[in-house]
């Protein structure tokens, strides 16, 4: 749907740029007439279109498997995570080990964040790079039990390929925040720039509010996409670990004392701290329905509730 959304938000932005420039700007285009007339309009746009759109699928696919490979790095930096052995820490890897071997999976690398918070993600996009990450804060305050339901919630996700998903999402929504801060900023300083004539001041400030207004109303949608694909993968995820480990309350054990103290000091993207088995920001009030839609986890309390309804 990402893809979709794009190419219908580029279509959106060429009738609108054609439209606004037939009645505001009709002196300043031939065949101004011909945009006038509504079927004229459409028929225009649709042969822009057709020119436009391989260029703008192209630009992101290029930006796409840019972003797409280089996520594991991005993500490492970002978490300032490092990889655990065997060595170092018996009791997780073991942990992780048995659980794949529970369920006939590939052993991924195990990461851990220094930092003595209560979280945890999984990451990767294929056996070689998946990875799930754990807080110090997490290894030392849990017992076996509750970590165990943590383990089986990050594997659920890397078996349920909701990585792969989340990655993607993450792609798609930066592309529309790129755009859409490169026309702000674009909006902001072209009077600066086009001081000397008044009408190519008027037709390019307008050019670029029609874009910038496209762009966010893809930036926005595509926000709620992500944020809906992530709140539905975290239930689906924790049902996962009820379901392997047997143990539910276990799970909501760890959640509620994760709940308490999420907070990660070296995550601070957003993008990054919604991959989390709870989001890494400080606690905040319940919030309300509008304010869910945008939330990136659905509320805990609400997980906890269907965990031990099990």
């Amino acid at each position: 749907m990402f893809p979709l959304l794009l190419l219908g938000l580029t279509w959106l932005f060429l009738f609108m740029l054609l439209f606004f420039s037939s009645s505001d700007f009709s002196s300043e285009y031939s065949g101004a007439e011909y945009y006038s007339e509504p079927m004229g309009i459409l028929g225009m746009t649709n042969e822009m279109f057709l020119s436009v759109f391989p260029w703008v699928l192209g630009g992101c696919v290029i930006w796409f498997l840019i972003a797409y490979f280089s996520n594991t790095a991005m993500i490492r930096s970002a978490t300032s995570s490092h990889t655990l052995s065997r060595k170092e820490n018996k009791r997780i890897y073991n942990l992780v080990e048995n659980l794949c071997m529970t369920i006939g999976m590939p052993m991924p690398k195990i990461g851990v964040i220094e930092d003595n918070s209560l979280n945890a993600f999984a990451s990767g996009i294929d056996k070689n790079t998946y990875t799930v990450t754990l807080s110090r804060g997490i290894i030392n305050k849990l017992d076996d039990e509750e970590l165990e339901g943590v383990i089986a919630h990050e594997l659920t996700h890397i078996r349920n390929n909701d990585v792969r998903l989340l990655i993607v999402s993450i792609v798609f929504v930066g592309i529309f925040a790129f755009i859409s801060e490169m026309l702000f900023r674009s909006l902001l300083y072209a009077p600066r720039r086009s001081s000397n004539n008044n009408n190519n001041k008027g037709g390019a400030g307008v050019m670029i509010l029609v874009a910038l207004v496209v762009a966010a109303i893809g930036y926005i949608l595509a926000t709620l996409m992500r944020f809906a694909i992530s709140r539905k993968r975290e239930y689906m995820a924790d049902a996962g670990a009820a379901e392997m480990t047997k143990n539910p309350q276990a799970l909501a054990s760890a959640l509620q004392k994760i709940s308490g103290d999420p907070y990660i000091e070296a995550v601070t993207r957003e993008d990054v701290a919604q991959m989390f088995i709870e989001h890494t920001g400080k606690k905040k009030k319940r919030r309300s329905l509008f304010q869910r839609l945008f939330a990136t986890h659905p509320p805990i309390e609400d997980r906890i509730r269907v965990l031990q309804q099990f």
